[in-house]
């Protein structure tokens, strides 16, 4: 988890984000929001909300009473104490690519995940300082059974990991057996729901509509007090309109619809604003990523977010690149960069994202940290005005016509003062081609692999395991008998 210091940088200004804000709130309650679950509609009605069929529309009041009970910051416990982090205020967490079928490395090309590349983005995930949660689903293991895949896949982030870690969002089952797992991993049921333990991305089915699946696992996730990450999925032009502004609204008002059903499923349950928002490529109708939209609509959004005092979901290293080239370096600057500047509090996609989520990628992983690190120092390290920071006494030792290099100040500091890259190549090209000539995308390949093989393993409790394990077992057996 990082500090950020640096002041969010308001892209709208104020008449604009209640212009913005007035709109979401007639949408909310001329157009309202399809509610495919039961459930979720009488919970509505009971609070005297207006409902025809599916479509739930809002009175405005009622949905900003109950976006004002989410708490502005709060806590995820990890398996590891230590590994605990806070959403809101001015902490930041980062956390892996999410949901890509296919996974790609220089070596085996682009290929279906496998339940083992899940286990390695874990075990990269628990290894890389620059990471502070764990997860969801980094890949879609094609190797194992759609019905159970996600108990493998919740055991990985126990086993491999002892960080924070999303939980299953395809069904109220899922959602059931992520909280019966994590109760069993840190302590108990009445444990987590005491500080939540499980943080889950619920999407919205844009333009207005929650479908019954995503809504079976909010409930139950609200149910238990765990946070969720209500994320309205935007691409301008084909689930939103062109208009950004109006992109904006309609995002907001996805956003705080689930919010509201979240508080009135258990009061003062931690949520997050999230936000998907790009747009479309209007040639091809590609999603496209890394562009100027993308990045205004991470401030923008982040902004609306700061008006509601919710923790706020966004950005990424997005990209639409194929592979870990020149435009998937430069499309994820263009999204990381307003993410940090927007105070963006959970990162999700920080680090593996190619082909506009379609692929996971190692050596991008590795990448992506590189750009991460670099975040960090700015973050932590910051600009110091200073005694050291002023340098005088350099300045007076060198005076004019002199260099740096051997001043008492330089040899203070020549070890730590500056950043020092990770896998990026400073060397001269002599020297350079000496050691090899080897392109970034080579010299990431080996870093991950280097990681994987010193992997320091965090262990697990062997009475824990093994009541995990027998509750997958468990678990498979009946599900397979449905």
């Amino acid at each position: 988890m990082w500090t950020n210091p640096l002041k969010p940088y308001d892209i709208l200004s104020a008449d604009q984000v209640e212009a913005i804000h007035e709109q979401a709130m007639t949408i909310l309650e001329e157009i309202g929001v399809d509610f495919l679950h039961e459930q979720a509609r009488d919970v509505f009605k009971r609070e005297g909300m207006a409902i025809d069929g599916d479509r739930v529309r809002f009175d405005r009041a009622f949905v900003m009473e109950q976006a004002a009970k989410a708490p502005q910051i709060f806590e995820l416990q990890a398996r590891n104490p230590a590994r605990n982090v806070m959403l809101g205020g001015n902490h930041v967490v980062t956390a892996p690519v999410y949901g890509p079928p296919f996974i790609t490395d220089v070596e085996r090309g682009r290929r279906g995940a496998t339940i083992e590349d899940f286990n390695n983005f874990d075990k990269l995930a628990q290894a890389i300082d620059q990471i502070h949660c764990a997860g969801g689903t980094t890949v879609e293991p094609e190797d194992l059974p759609l019905g159970t895949r996600h108990l493998d896949m919740l055991y990985s982030h126990l086993r491999w990991t002892d960080k924070p870690f999303m939980g299953s969002v395809i069904s109220a089952e899922n959602a059931r057996d992520t909280i019966e797992m994590a109760s069993i991993a840190l302590g108990g049921r009445d444990k987590i729901e005491k500080t939540p333990a499980v943080i889950s991305l619920i999407n919205v089915n844009s333009p207005l509509r929650y479908d019954d699946r995503m809504l079976g696992a909010l409930l139950e996730y609200a149910a238990a007090g765990q946070p969720v990450i209500v994320t309205p999925f935007l691409m301008a032009g084909a689930m939103s309109p062109m208009g950004l502004a109006g992109t904006v609204a309609q995002q907001t008002a996805e956003a705080l619809a689930g919010i509201a059903l979240i508080q009135l499923i258990r009061p003062n349950t931690p949520c997050v604003y999230g936000s998907f928002l790009t747009n479309t490529d209007m040639q091809s109708g590609s999603p496209a990523f890394g562009t100027p939209e993308s990045a205004m609509g991470i401030l923008a959004s982040a902004q609306m977010a700061r008006r509601y005092k919710i923790p706020f979901r966004g950005g990424g290293a997005l990209t639409s690149s194929k592979g870990p080239d020149a435009q998937a370096a430069y499309e994820s600057m263009m999204c990381m960069w307003p993410t940090i500047m927007g105070g963006v509090h959970f990162i999700l996609h920080a680090a593996g994202w190619l082909e506009s989520a379609l692929l996971a990628s190692y050596e991008k992983f590795i990448i992506d940290v590189e750009q991460l690190r670099m975040f960090e120092w700015i973050l932590e390290r910051g600009l110091p005005v200073d005694e050291e920071g002023m340098a005088m006494d350099a300045i007076r030792e060198v005076g004019p016509g002199g260099h740096f290099l051997g001043a008492e100040h330089t040899l203070r500091h020549y070890r730590t003062g500056f950043y020092r890259p990770w896998i990026s190549t400073t060397e001269n090209f002599d020297r350079w081609n000496r050691m090899g000539a080897k392109p970034v995308e080579q010299v990431a390949a080996e870093k991950w692999k280097q990681i994987l093989a010193e992997f320091p393993d965090p262990g697990i409790d062997p009475g824990v395991d093994e009541q995990l394990t027998e509750f997958i077992a468990k678990r498979k057996l009946e599900i397979g008998a449905d």
